[in-house]
């Protein structure tokens, strides 16, 4: 298939916050916590999906943090094997999916995405809104601005959050 295509079957969709994401990522970071527990992984849940209050698209977004010294191929393999599917890669990250079928979204679906450990601006960013409601629903209000628009096309939703995103990691990183 191509990307275009991809998008026509999995288009951006915000639903309310659901109850059961916080479940779900507790569920999957305990599978990837032992299924990589010989890299001594850092998982967290960040995303949308774990901000309560605000819309998300309904994919659990996990990041794992792992030391840069570690074989990232075997990690690649082991991720593959247990059924992940891998997505792409660049030099200090890895990225896979779960929960894609030829119909569409499985009931649970995941993005994970490994980066070195310290390289979190994710976890700011969640924590930031966690603690700040109101930006919180700012973030909501520009996601959904930008889901119509966007809706079959991945990249340039998330290119027309990032100045966003960047903004309130800088606010983070300052207090």
């Amino acid at each position: 298939m191509t990307l275009e295509e991809l998008w026509q079957l999995f288009p951006i969709v915000l639903s309310p916050h659901q109850s059961e994401w916080e479940e779900w990522a507790k569920e999957e970071i305990g599978l990837l916590s032992k299924l990589l527990s010989i890299y001594s992984p850092i998982v967290n849940h960040i995303g949308s999906t774990a901000i309560p209050g605000i819309q998300a698209k309904p994919i659990i977004d996990i990041l794992v943090e792992i030391s840069p010294d570690i074989d990232w191929q075997r990690v690649r393999v082991e991720m593959e094997t247990a059924g992940y599917i891998f997505m792409s890669s660049s030099e200090n990250r890895m990225s896979f999916n779960k929960g894609y079928t030829t119909e569409g979204y499985a009931k649970r679906v995941f993005h994970i995405h490994f980066h070195t450990v310290g390289e979190h601006d994710e976890i700011l960013f969640r924590d930031y809104l966690l603690s700040h409601p109101v930006v919180a629903q700012e973030y909501e209000e520009l996601k959904l601005s930008l889901v119509s628009q966007y809706q079959n096309d991945r990249d340039g939703y998330t290119e027309a959050k990032s100045e966003f995103v960047k903004r309130i990691v800088e606010y983070a990183l300052k207090q």
